[in-house]
């Protein structure tokens, strides 16, 4: 394996940590007065402070295009409003399973339409084990789909944004730093006025500690840090290996369910663990 494919997996797994707590604190706030809107509008409000000093200072990367507002529809406020407001209905479980455990099945159909980049033999025989992975978590995890099935369907819908998110970032050539400033910045010009003016809020009704803690999470760690680290990654790997390596956030993100909010820990938990690191692990041969 090159260096540059190394530090392409070291990227990924540093990314996978990152939205494991995302799924975990998002699960956090849903069981609280914050909606998808507050968390939403904490998410870029707070990148946006952060990184408005070095698009005005460094990289004044272009805001005001087609392109870039397609990527803040779909990775920026579209996949933040859906993920976040799923997460009222369906457990952290569920959006380890649905947020992140299909998404390499859509980078890898995108990419194939959209790129034409055909799926080698041994990333065909990854996805096959990540599917079988991705199944135990599902046995494990999808047990009330009676009260969640709208929250899935809002995780579904959010993992084919952000699926078709990466695949338009690596077709039109965005920079790390471009990726991160333009979505981050345009978001936050768009989003926080509606925000402000007309959408339901429940900010107000949370503790002080809980809206810094979210902020200082979504906005600083998932926003720039992971991001820098997804899109240091993508580079390095290309979208479909890339896919294949977060197969691995529902297990994480499912132990840490299990040992940070009480939610049980099963056989099939253990399963998709094996399995979805082992389908990650033969994409990367």
């Amino acid at each position: 394996m090159s260096s540059s494919f190394r530090s392409g997996y070291l990227y990924a797994a540093a990314c996978v940590l990152i939205w494991s707590g995302f799924v975990l604190l998002s699960r956090v706030a849903g069981t609280s007065a914050l909606n998808g809107f507050d968390m939403t509008a904490l998410r870029f409000g707070t990148a946006a402070v952060l990184l408005l000093p070095l698009w005005l200072f460094w990289k004044r990367v272009p805001l005001f295009n087609l392109r870039m507002a397609v990527l803040v529809a779909t990775g920026g406020i579209g996949y933040s409003v859906v993920a976040y407001s799923s997460f009222h209905s369906a457990p952290a479980a569920h959006g380890a399973v649905l947020l992140s455990g299909i998404l390499p099945f859509f980078v890898a159909v995108l990419a194939w339409r959209l790129l034409d980049q055909p799926l080698s033999p041994n990333l065909k025989s990854a996805l096959l084990v990540i599917a079988f992975g991705v199944s135990a978590l599902a046995m494990h995890s999808l047990h009330d789909l009676a009260t969640s099935w709208p929250g899935d369907l809002m995780m579904i819908t959010a993992s084919l944004l952000w699926g078709l998110y990466t695949v338009l970032v690596k077709k039109w050539g965005y920079s790390p730093w471009e990726t991160t400033l333009g979505v981050a910045l345009l978001s936050a010009l768009i989003y926080l006025p509606i925000y402000a003016l007309l959408l339901p809020k429940g900010i107000t009704l949370v503790p002080l500690s809980a809206i810094i803690m979210q902020a200082f999470y979504q906005g600083f760690l998932v926003v720039i840090v992971a991001m820098m680290l997804y899109m240091q990654a993508l580079a390095r790997l290309g979208p479909t290996q890339l896919g294949a390596a977060m197969a691995t956030v529902p297990a994480v993100a499912g132990i840490g369910a299990t040992l940070a909010l009480g939610e049980p820990f099963t056989a099939w938990l253990l399963a998709g663990l094996i399995l979805t690191s082992l389908g990650a692990w033969m994409s990367t041969r």
